[in-house]
């Protein structure tokens, strides 16, 4: 499979008899041919004057991984290049110890607690009011660098691929 996952752990991942990892649903979305965003799944209805300009807290998605990290989409559902997060970090919650990278760009803002950032060979712990930003095809992986809830305000960027008139 181009994801470089098994048949039987997507299929788990389905029936919701498993949870998945940051970097499998990036593997998954990549393999579609889309980002992380369109993982999300769009629920209820919005006010039609709000459009993809506002998203109220009720209305905003959020998925849950099993490795103690929890983002929750702040910007509208819609096919855009920004995307606003606020990602939680239990203690001990991570992305893994493999390096990942996909297109795009990242930037955050540490909100509460510690955040351990590894871009390519360089860990940067960040504290509470530190903020980051690299190129998302740069080999990353973060942490929760403290014995408490971490919560860092993360955008993402995906580069899109301009259109082409037939």
């Amino acid at each position: 499979l181009r994801a470089e996952l098994s048949v039987g752990f997507l299929s788990q991942i389905e029936r919701g008899l498993s949870s998945p990892s940051l970097r499998d649903l990036i593997r998954v979305a990549g393999a579609l041919g889309s980002d992380l965003g369109m993982l999300f799944e769009a629920t209820g209805t919005r006010p039609e004057a709000e459009g993809d300009i506002v998203t109220r807290p009720a209305e905003r998605q959020e998925v849950a991984f099993h490795d103690g990290i929890t983002k929750q989409l702040l910007t509208p559902q819609g096919d855009a290049s920004l995307r606003l997060y606020l990602m939680t970090l239990e203690p001990n919650g991570r992305t893994g110890e493999a390096l990942y990278s996909h297109e795009g760009e990242e930037a955050g803002l540490v909100l509460q607690g510690r955040l351990l950032l590894t871009v390519e060979t360089t860990d940067h712990l960040l504290q509470e009011g530190d903020s980051f930003r690299f190129r998302s095809d740069r080999p990353h992986r973060f942490s929760n660098a403290s014995g408490m809830v971490t919560r860092v305000l993360w955008v993402n960027t995906i580069h899109a691929t301009p259109k082409t008139e037939p």
